[in-house]
């Protein structure tokens, strides 16, 4: 796991003025939610995507590094994972995310050089 993959890349235009909340989240393959929560915090950035209806409700951390591109004028975020792989992605649990410190460390596995897509773009 690479820190980096909590970091926004460069050509994402990201402003870290820009609040995310509500903005609409783009799978390669289509919509996937809405951004509920996002964080700007250095080596530590991510987004929560609430996918409604999609999957039931469901709720997943998408690290900053997924995000390729940032449209402030549609409030879209596009990212760099397919629907399916968001979707068997572990779920965000707020409790977990605050207070265990390996669910970092699976988030890490899962999208990170040791994960199922080799921490490279879809």
């Amino acid at each position: 796991m690479t820190e980096s993959m909590w970091s926004y890349q460069q050509t994402t235009n990201r402003v870290a003025s820009t609040d995310l909340t509500g903005y609409k989240v783009e799978a390669t393959d289509g919509s996937i939610g809405k951004v509920d929560k996002h964080s700007d915090e250095v080596d530590a950035s991510y987004l929560v995507v609430d996918t409604g209806v999609w999957i039931f409700g469901k709720e997943v951390l998408l690290p900053a590094s997924t995000v390729i591109r940032i449209d402030e004028t549609e409030e879209k975020v596009y990212v760099n994972r397919t629907k399916e792989q968001i979707k068997d992605a572990p779920e965000f649990h707020r409790d977990k995310h605050l207070g265990d410190p390996g669910y970092r460390d699976e988030l890490g596995t899962y999208y990170g050089t040791a994960g199922p897509f080799g921490g490279r773009p879809a």
